[in-house]
């Protein structure tokens, strides 16, 4: 059964704290939905409506080519360990570049991760659990690495070009700010 909360509690940061990943959702009014795993050291509780994670740059740029056009946006992880649990996060979001005042603001929040091209902020209207039931058991057991060396091996100039070819655009056509 589903339960609404009031706001992101302690008791709900530590679970998002305690897990390795999570997804993204957003559409755009027409085209393709997308759904995104993130992973890494790569989000932040930022209050009890507030979140925002540190968008590495991927063979796409969805996210933020939707959230220009509709900033409506969900956040989902599942317990993979431990006592069952699903939670969403329901809201609208910005996406800041390096060229923005807020990217400053926010990125010493973050570790140094190769390859950052974005920080999205998320201001949170529902919290949303549910059981989890059916979500398999699964173990841990690292982080991938290759995102951080393939972009360390291309250096800054070398990943702007990658989203020049690459994150400019969405699947759908729609430009995504880079």
């Amino acid at each position: 059964m589903a339960k609404h909360h009031p706001d992101i509690s302690p008791d709900i940061q530590a679970f998002i704290e305690q897990q390795h990943v999570f997804f993204v959702g957003t559409a755009a009014a027409d085209g393709r939905v997308n759904v995104s795993p993130k992973g890494q050291d790569s989000l932040r509780v930022l209050g009890p409506h507030r979140v925002a994670w540190l968008n590495l740059t991927g063979s796409g740029n969805e996210t933020a080519a939707h959230l220009r056009e509709l900033n409506r946006i969900t956040l989902m992880w599942c317990a993979f360990e431990g006592r069952p649990n699903i939670l969403r996060l329901y809201g609208t979001a910005a996406v800041y570049h390096p060229r923005d005042a807020q990217w400053a603001e926010l990125l010493p929040l973050f570790p140094p991760l190769p390859g950052a091209r974005q920080i999205v902020a998320v201001e949170v209207d529902l919290v949303l659990t549910s059981c989890g039931m059916a979500v398999p058991l699964l173990d841990f057991r690292a982080e991938r690495q290759e995102l951080n060396h393939s972009m360390q091996k291309r250096g800054p100039e070398k990943v702007q070009e990658y989203w020049q070819q690459k994150n400019t655009r969405s699947l759908d056509g729609k430009p995504t700010g880079i």
